[in-house]
């Protein structure tokens, strides 16, 4: 297999499509593939340029006309936790963290198909098969994890919740994740955030990339609450998010 450089690297745009965070617009994508011994490094320089991994695919938004969704990473150095968070924290000291190989399993499978079910009811990926998810979990050429929470006071051990990370040199990013929809009371999404950011600060390292926000979509706006924030602003690199 040929291994990719920055300078071999071809770029392919997909056809518009509507824009799933934004009514009356139309989505486009930049993309390519990921392959060989230097698609780490390639995966590394392209995040830090505002692209998003999906299995063997890194992507970014190349939509006409519109720059609404914008790459944001959280500062965890400087993160300081507010009274909801603090709470959300503590209301979740219940939950054991274990990294594991990205290895798919019935019993994630099972919780993720409850997800998407009651959180994205009507969505595309709310038809994929096990073998699908085996797809999206497994099929990478990077170092990735998968991140199970578990309710560790529970005889069972129930799974309540799964991150699917990337491992960065700088941090970590948050691929996909999903949790028990009957849990609502718990905020595991938040939960996973915070914890996430948790493993960066034990780790000594810098940032935990969360994809793409984009301030006027309900599904989106919740990441501007994670500050301090960075936004990927293109030769501008990652400038402070101030308001």
């Amino acid at each position: 297999m040929t291994d990719q450089t920055p300078e071999t690297t071809q770029l392919f745009l997909t056809a518009a499509l509507p824009c799933p965070y934004l009514p009356g617009k139309m989505e486009r994508k930049l993309f390519t593939h990921l392959s060989g011994r230097r698609a780490s490094m390639l995966h590394q320089l392209l995040s830090d340029n505002g692209f998003r991994r999906s299995q063997n695919l890194i992507y970014r938004p190349a939509c006409e006309g519109c720059n609404s969704c914008q790459s944001v990473r959280i500062v965890t150095r400087e993160f300081s936790p507010n009274k909801r968070f603090r709470r959300i924290r503590r209301g979740n000291l219940d939950v054991s963290v274990t990294v594991q190989p990205t290895v798919a399993t019935m019993e994630q499978f099972e919780l993720f198909k409850r997800y998407l079910d009651a959180r994205h009811a009507g969505g595309g990926m709310t038809q994929m098969s096990y073998q699908d998810y085996e797809y999206m979990v497994e099929d990478t050429p990077v170092q990735s994890v998968l991140v199970e929470y578990r309710l560790a006071d529970r005889p069972d051990a129930p799974l309540v919740a799964v991150a699917l990370t990337d491992v960065m040199p700088d941090g970590l990013s948050m691929v996909y994740s999903f949790y028990d929809p009957d849990l609502a009371h718990r905020s595991l999404g938040t939960f996973l955030i915070l914890d996430h950011i948790e493993q960066v600060r034990s780790a000594g390292l810098s940032y935990v990339y969360l994809g793409y926000w984009v301030k006027d979509s309900p599904k989106m706006a919740y990441k501007g609450d994670y500050r301090p924030l960075e936004v990927q602003r293109g030769s501008l690199g990652w400038t402070r998010l101030e308001s």
